[in-house]
């Protein structure tokens, strides 16, 4: 092949690419972002891992274009994935499995319908009852210290009791599938987590096929989609990769937005909490997934002016589509119009658990703990690397010492007060016509109970 002397205009593979994965990113990708936007416009050449190139979407426009254009981006990495070395670290997230997110068409319909369907069968007025009570539980262990680690002691343990209890799985067996879903999002021997993964996912498969029950995973072989074990697997993995990981990270980044944004925080002493306009904020400038959602044109495109190679992963940059200039604040305020939940036909089908369990996690640390604080300055705070996420890696507060009682939190396993009749919508319409289950939620409305029902639907 001979390669012409001066490259085309806008050609990402003769250009110098940017990595998405060393610790300069981490501290601060919007400085990296806008300087690509500079250097490139709308997409700008990357490394997702060292040798692993990308082209990285950094405009809203050129966003939506690829997210509502599957037949010109297709999802299936397959072309791509053929000439990888088997030890590429971004496989385990961007290799091909045979889940909604990595087909298009009828087989995306068909996978999509499961998920959906047995999500919505989720009763949000237990959810928030059992979100709160294990919040509290979870308070009263580090609330006698006047210090924690709101990452690892809260927001972490927290979303793994949450992702447990919806798939009816054993704490220990949930401890391993988080374990593997870290390690792949950290890249840190990603093929071995992805085995450990893999073998953890079959184990809860094989309890679940056992003992079916109110949960996720039973709703979902109960579907009339039909999936096989195969594509249970991955359905499962996806919804655990959305589900732990970057919910933990939407608590922890909205609760270090409250502390340190004066808009915010100023509010804390006054009893006035904006927890929904916090984590808004949050998922418009630094959503937990950052940059994800690749498409794989072929043959190959232009978009906004750039020759995009065939087959070469096309990564959206949620977090820089969000805060394009062009948009200005005032397209941004009052409105959900972001990408944080991505958009087009594989936007995210959980969106409104991931509300729920946020605005409960940290609506309820406030209330037990109002004088929290950071314990070091909002600068010294340390970010994970990584091409994915947007991650913290701890989050020290300060507070004064509390003893208060631990609420039970129900077992993790068995029945419970879950169950929504099966339905072909979406997320229900309506909390409040749902009968109260018992010991499910406060005996008084919370603050924000009144909007739960919107917010849950992300109006």
């Amino acid at each position: 092949m001979t390669i012409p002397a001066t490259p085309p205009p806008g050609c990402p593979a003769h250009a110098t690419r940017t990595p998405l994965y060393d610790e300069e990113f981490a501290a601060n990708p919007a400085r990296v972002y806008a300087r690509m936007r500079k250097e490139h416009g709308h997409v700008a050449p990357v490394e997702l891992a060292p040798g692993v190139n990308a082209s990285l979407v950094l405009s809203y426009e050129a966003a939506l274009d690829v997210l509502r254009s599957p037949q010109t981006y297709p999802r299936d990495p397959r072309r791509w994935q053929a000439n990888q070395p088997p030890d590429n670290p971004v496989m385990p997230m961007m290799g091909y499995r045979p889940n909604c997110l990595f087909t298009d068409g009828a087989v995306h319909a068909r996978y999509r319908s499961a998920v959906t369907d047995s999500i919505s069968r989720v009763n949000p007025h237990a959810l928030l009852g059992y979100v709160e009570k294990a919040a509290r539980e979870l308070i009263a262990k580090f609330s006698r210290n006047g210090r924690a680690d709101l990452l690892t002691e809260y927001a972490g343990t927290l979303s793994l009791q949450v992702f447990n209890h919806l798939f009816g799985c054993p704490p220990e067996l949930g401890e391993r599938l988080t374990a593997g879903m870290r390690g792949i999002f950290d890249m840190v021997d990603p093929e071995r987590a992805n085995a450990e993964l893999t073998a953890a996912m079959l184990d809860l498969l094989a309890l679940k096929r056992r003992q079916p029950s109110q949960d996720v995973p039973s709703w979902m072989m109960a579907h009339p989609s039909g999936l096989t074990d195969e594509e249970m697997l991955h359905q499962l993995v996806l919804l655990m990769g959305a589900g732990t990981e970057p919910q933990q990270n939407l608590i922890a980044n909205g609760l270090r937005l409250l502390l340190v944004d004066e808009r915010f925080a100023g509010d804390l002493a006054g009893g006035s909490l904006h927890v929904e306009d916090a984590l808004e904020e949050i998922l418009w400038s630094d959503p937990p997934m950052a940059n994800y959602s690749a498409g794989y044109p072929y043959p190959a495109a232009d978009l906004m002016g750039s020759r995009l190679p065939a087959d070469e992963p096309v990564v959206i940059s949620f977090a820089a589509a969000n805060t394009d200039p062009e948009l200005g604040e005032a397209q941004r305020a009052g409105n959900r119009a972001h990408m944080a939940w991505s958009a087009g036909v594989h936007s995210c089908p959980a969106q409104g658990p991931a509300r729920l369990i946020a605005t409960t996690a940290i609506e309820t640390l406030l209330d037990a703990l109002p004088d929290v604080r950071l314990a070091v300055p909002d600068a010294e705070l340390r970010w994970r690397p990584g091409p994915f996420h947007r991650a913290l890696a701890g989050l020290p507060v300060l507070f004064t010492p509390v003893v208060a009682p631990a609420s039970p939190v129900p077992d993790p396993t068995g029945e419970h007060p879950w169950h929504q009749p099966a339905r072909s919508s979406s997320i229900p319409t309506a909390v409040t016509s749902t009968p109260k289950a018992p010991n499910s939620a406060p005996a008084e409305p919370r603050r924000w109970w009144n909007s739960l029902a919107k917010w849950w639907r992300g109006q």
